[in-house]
This record gives C-alpha cells, sequence and structure tokens, in this order.
C-alpha cells in the first residue's frame, strides 16, 4: 500500500511557475491599462493607459503561440493608433475647466450593475462551456503567415491598413475641431 500524495502545483522558481507569473503580469498589464484609460480624467492619462492596456494585450497573444499577432498588436495599434491619439490630443486646444455631463446620483450604481451582470454572465458561459483542445494546424512561422494574409487572408491584411486610415482621420478631425472652438 503506498501512501497518497496530494498533487502540488509548479514551484514559483520553476519553469512553470515563472511562466505562470508571467502570464498574470500580462492580465495585470490589461486590466490596470483599462481601468486607467477609462477611468483617466485627463486624455494624456487616458492614452496612456490605453498604450498599457495594448501592451498587456500583445503579452496575452503571446501566450496564445502568436507572436506575430503580438507583434503586430505592438506596431499597430500601440505604435500607430496610440501614437495618432497622442498626436491628435497635443494638436487640440486645452480642456475646458468646466465639462458638461451627467453626473447624478444614479449613474454610478447603474453602470456598476451593468458591468457586475456582464462579468457574471461571461463567467459563467466561461465555466460551462467544454473548451476542446485543438491540433496545432500549421507551424506558425512567420512566412507562412505572410504568405497567407497575402493569399488567402488579403481581406484581414486590408482591414488592418483601414483601421490605421481610420485612427489618422479621427486625429485629424479632433486636431481640427479643436483649433476652431
Amino acid at each position: 500500500m503506498t501512501p497518497m500524495v496530494p498533487p502540488t502545483g509548479p514551484a514559483l522558481f520553476s519553469v512553470e511557475g515563472m511562466v505562470g507569473m508571467v502570464f498574470l503580469v500580462a492580465v495585470a498589464m490589461t486590466l490596470t491599462g483599462g481601468l486607467i484609460a477609462s477611468n483617466a480624467e485627463r486624455l494624456v492619462r487616458a492614452v496612456a493607459g490605453l498604450i498599457i492596456c495594448f501592451v498587456g494585450v500583445a503579452g496575452l497573444y503571446f501566450f496564445l503561440n502568436s507572436p506575430f499577432v503580438a507583434m503586430m498588436q505592438i506596431l499597430i495599434y500601440v505604435g500607430a493608433v496610440a501614437v495618432t491619439i497622442a498626436f491628435a490630443i497635443m494638436l487640440a486646444a486645452p480642456e475646458q475647466a468646466n465639462k458638461p455631463g451627467s453626473t447624478g446620483p444614479l449613474v454610478g450604481p447603474f453602470g456598476f450593475a451593468a458591468a457586475a451582470l456582464l462579468s457574471g454572465a461571461l463567467t459563467v458561459l466561461v465555466i460551462r462551456t467544454d473548451w476542446p483542445v485543438r491540433e496545432k494546424i500549421t507551424t506558425g512561422s512567420v512566412r507562412e503567415i505572410g504568405i497567407q494574409l497575402l493569399t488567402n487572408h488579403a481581406m484581414v491584411f486590408e482591414l488592418v491598413s483601414i483601421v490605421l486610415l481610420i485612427a489618422i482621420l479621427g486625429a485629424l478631425v479632433i486636431a481640427r475641431g479643436g483649433r476652431e472652438g
């Protein structure tokens, strides 16, 4: 009769433990950046939070075994979209001291209740869904991804350029509106 040994998880200073810690840092960066972006009162701080969130999302893509998508996330969203928004903020006129908006007593509780309801529903959905492990279809090399992007998935490649164009046009609209106002 062999004694039963309770199962233990990976040690913190093992490879698996460090990978788990880096994953948690990526999740924390994503959540922290999103909270900063959505709760900042100054636009510059909101853009900084958005950049932090985008870098965290790139880390999550890396953990999904998609280093190419992670690099595209950094190049397109951090390097182009967020920087374009930052330039638009710099070109726009300074903010007004008095901001009109609805700050009634029920705005916060309703927003919190809606977010809690959505989070709860998504949590239940994640827990109850059977997530099958799929086999790796391709090697995932950058060369193969490039060939696929320019042949079978050319529409996705073009949509990325449209996202960049919309970001640049939005920055110009913000900058122009700031100069006239």
